[in-house]
């Protein structure tokens, strides 16, 4: 094992020292002492025009660089720019330091939905990740890309890509707090829950919720307005089950605006479920989606919303009632000493299957 650092720009300091304390369980005392912790390594200075400079406070020579960034609503405030140049400025000057290796673990990547051409449109998680590989980077970790597609941007003879599916936070979390017993999940779940995507192209993750807990699955077809971002004009429900009376869990890698979860909910009330909830990896939450939340909450059509902490939303908690964080420190945690041990990673992808999990509980 190489030695190694673990840092972050200012926006995910307090995330990379929740997973130092995860890391510090599964490493030896003798592996971690002088190497793991560097959350004060790097600091960020402004010149008078504006202008950035980060630099690097000890030597760093011939070590791996674990380094966490977030262009996502963080704990420093950032704006999306500037966490953007504060990371490529890092790894400058990480360069510039004569590491062996740096690793960048951005659990969501901001720019992840801007994979495609539309239009006369620049790709913004091309420009993110070709900068990223210019500049030094030579591995990149992440939770739940938006597209498989995203991870062919990089050529993997100069900067590997990791997307790991956070998703299985989520069903993990589902079993240990509202399963818990294989009986449960016999005799309530696999006959009153059903799984929802909130479009077509979203049917490949409802459906792995489905086979996953053996519950039926719902498929809504979102007709969307491309003349500009975010708009969604119908949604049409498809399913070989009835709805009514179920308890409804809609299942996508990210809520944004939740212009799309709002207008699919509206058309499920239609059917007369049980109840509706979300459940999604990135909580973006970008205005005026916690309004729309909110809205749908007090109208008592939206239930529970479960999340992971890849973007911070614990502000959120006090207007949405329903809101449930779910960690993702401790899988970080474990990528980390999967790469810097050279161990597989394949025991994190493993498709997740309900019945397997609380049987072995």
């Amino acid at each position: 094992m190489n030695p190694f650092i673990v840092c972050a720009t200012r926006s995910m300091r307090n995330y990379a020292e929740q997973v130092v304390g995860h890391l510090c369980k599964y490493l030896t005392f003798t592996n971690i002492a002088g190497q793991i912790n560097g959350l004060d390594l790097l600091r960020t200075d402004r010149f008078a025009n504006g202008e950035m400079e980060v630099s690097v406070n000890s030597s760093v020579r011939g070590r791996d660089i674990i380094i966490f960034s977030s262009g996502a609503r963080n704990e420093a405030d950032i704006g999306v720019e500037e966490a953007k140049i504060e990371l490529y400025h890092a790894i400058d000057a990480l360069v510039r330091c004569q590491v062996n290796k740096i690793i960048v673990f951005e659990p969501f990547i901001s720019c992840s939905r801007s994979d495609r051409t539309t239009r006369r449109s620049s790709v913004g998680l091309w420009v993110h990740l070709k900068t990223l590989s210019a500049l030094g980077a030579r591995h990149v970790v992440t939770f739940q890309l938006h597209s498989d597609k995203s991870k062919t941007m990089l050529d993997p003879s100069v900067c590997a890509i990791d997307d790991i599916p956070a998703l299985d936070l989520l069903k993990k979390y589902l079993c240990d707090t509202y399963i818990k017993t294989a009986g449960m999940l016999e005799n309530e779940v696999r006959k009153n829950w059903a799984f929802c995507s909130v479009d077509a192209g979203g049917e490949k993750l409802a459906r792995v919720f489905a086979n996953a807990f053996g519950s039926p699955l719902v498929v809504a077809h979102k007709q969307r307005d491309y003349s500009a971002p975010n708009l969604v004009e119908s949604v049409n429900i498809l399913s070989a089950d009835p709805v009514e009376g179920k308890s409804l869990w809609i299942v996508d890698d990210m809520i944004d605006t939740a212009g799309s979860v709002e207008k699919l909910i509206r058309a499920l009330s239609s059917l007369k479920p049980k109840e509706i909830n979300i459940i999604a990896v990135h909580a973006i939450f970008s205005h005026p989606a916690a309004q729309k939340l909110k809205a749908l909450s007090d109208e008592g059509l939206l239930g529970r919303m479960l999340v992971t902490d890849t973007v911070r939303c614990g502000n959120f908690k006090n207007d949405l009632p329903g809101l449930e964080i779910v960690s993702s420190a401790e899988l970080a945690s474990m990528i980390i000493k999967a790469i810097i041990n050279n161990e597989s990673m394949s025991k994190l992808l493993h498709p997740f299957n309900a019945g397997v999990y609380l049987n072995g509980k």
